[in-house]
């Protein structure tokens, strides 16, 4: 099962990589607190559009790999090497 984990961080893409990062260095390993500040970020006014496209991106990333951690009972980011 490591094996396969590992296999699946390592191909992840380098903004999914990053979102994992993230979560554990902003966020202390919360998904729920990452996806609540996005959404709230999300929700102000004024905001770039650029921006808007980009957090809806994150919350796809975030809920894809948040299901992949909870189905497989791991922390992603102890399966990948390269921090950002």
């Amino acid at each position: 099962m490591a094996g396969k984990n590992k296999s699946f961080a390592e191909n992840l893409a380098s903004e999914e990589k990053m979102l994992i990062t993230l979560r554990d260095e902003l966020y202390g390993g919360s998904w729920e607190r990452m996806l609540k500040d996005l959404g709230d970020r999300l929700k102000g006014r004024p905001y770039i559009f650029k921006l808007v496209n980009r957090i809806k991106d994150d919350l796809k990333r975030i809920e894809k790999l948040q299901e992949y951690e909870e189905k497989n009972k791991v922390n992603l980011a102890d399966q990948i090497k390269d921090k950002f």
